[in-house]
């Protein structure tokens, strides 16, 4: 059994501490600082350990941390818990900026610890069944990948006005919150990121004036991508489309399934659809994640690969807001350069 504490338990990190209680390998403890919210949580989840900062939770013996507060508090919070000894699954996205991650890479290599990000698409096995194929040259190399998305965020995240989405500083609006997803699955997929134009607006959402939907062009080296994203169609889908040259596979996460087609002209074959309950992804993420702290699996999402999507998330926003094409910078302080 490892000793897991979930720090923050808002939305997502009460769904941390289900999932990883279900996994079955995990004594879980948590770390909430709003003492109504810690008592609910632990009341629910007949959690025995529950502080209210974290300097109270590291005064405790921990092996491994989920954190799961808002992005700008992740490297800080990583730190002190890399140092305490803790192997780190991180929230997406794994920041706001690049501040502290060189410094938190060190600690990590130094302690031997595993760290990784908690980007859940990878842990959907239609995904990763589509990727494979791919991977293996079924349809041939791939030229282009398209990604659409949308869902009523006021319908399946109510309390939006009042968390961390409502300032992109917190890792709010819909590049950080949502469309990171889909870029990290895009990388994922078909290699990374290298250049990105985008277009991105606040238009239907009830307060707060961040984007809710965006357009990007994207480059992965050969590859031409483009994303669109919204957070208040009815429809509640998302699916990732990848043009090879010999055919093109499609991935719908709300269909749980993903599909094919080589010849012109014919029908979709349609491979078989997962049946999947709410919690399973994030049920087969704590899974894996904890099956790489025992090293029977590398991460789905490496600290490096979460560090790629954030240089990638910082180059959306840059070039949303200038209106201009940024190449993901390697080293820069913002993450992107731009090209004019």
């Amino acid at each position: 059994m490892h000793r897991v504490l979930v720090v923050g338990v808002g939305s997502i990190g009460e769904r941390h501490v289900r999932c990883f209680q279900q996994a079955e390998r995990a004594d879980v403890s948590i770390c909430e600082p709003l003492a109504e919210r810690r008592r609910e949580v632990a009341e629910r989840y007949c959690i025995q350990a529950a502080f209210a900062d974290l300097d109270a939770a590291l005064a405790a013996p921990f092996d491994t941390a989920v954190i799961a507060t808002p992005a700008h508090l992740h490297i800080q919070q990583a730190l002190r818990l890399a140092a305490a000894g803790c192997h780190l699954l991180i929230e997406k996205p794994l920041s706001t900026s690049l501040e502290g991650i060189d410094e938190l890479r060190r600690a990590i290599d130094e302690r031997s610890r595993v760290a990784a990000v908690a980007y859940v698409y990878r842990a959907h096995p239609a995904l990763q069944a589509m990727r494979a194929a791919i991977a293996a040259g079924r349809f041939g190399e791939p030229v282009e990948i398209v990604v659409q998305a949308g869902q009523h965020f006021p319908t399946y995240r109510p309390a939006y006005r009042e968390t961390y989405y409502r300032d992109r500083a917190t890792g709010g609006g819909a590049i950080q919150d949502a469309l990171t997803h889909l870029l990290n699955a895009g990388e994922f997929l078909v290699g990374q990121i290298d250049r990105v134009a985008a277009d991105a607006a606040h238009r239907v959402l009830e307060t707060p004036a961040v984007e809710d939907t965006v357009h990007v062009l994207a480059r992965h080296g050969d590859v031409l991508g483009s994303y669109g994203l919204n957070q208040h169609q009815a429809p509640n889908e998302s699916s990732i489309t990848v043009v090879c040259r010999r055919g093109t596979a499609k991935f719908e996460m709300h269909s749980a399934r993903w599909k094919w087609m080589t010849e012109p002209g014919s029908s979709w074959h349609e491979e078989p659809a997962w049946s999947l309950e709410r919690d399973a992804l994030f049920v087969a993420q704590a899974g894996a994640f904890l099956d790489a702290v025992e090293g029977r699996a590398e991460p789905l999402c490496t600290l490096d690969d979460g560090l790629q999507t954030l240089r990638v998330n910082l180059a959306v926003l840059a070039a949303a807001d200038s209106h201009s094409w940024q190449t993901v910078g390697m080293s820069t302080g913002t993450g992107v350069v731009s090209d004019g």
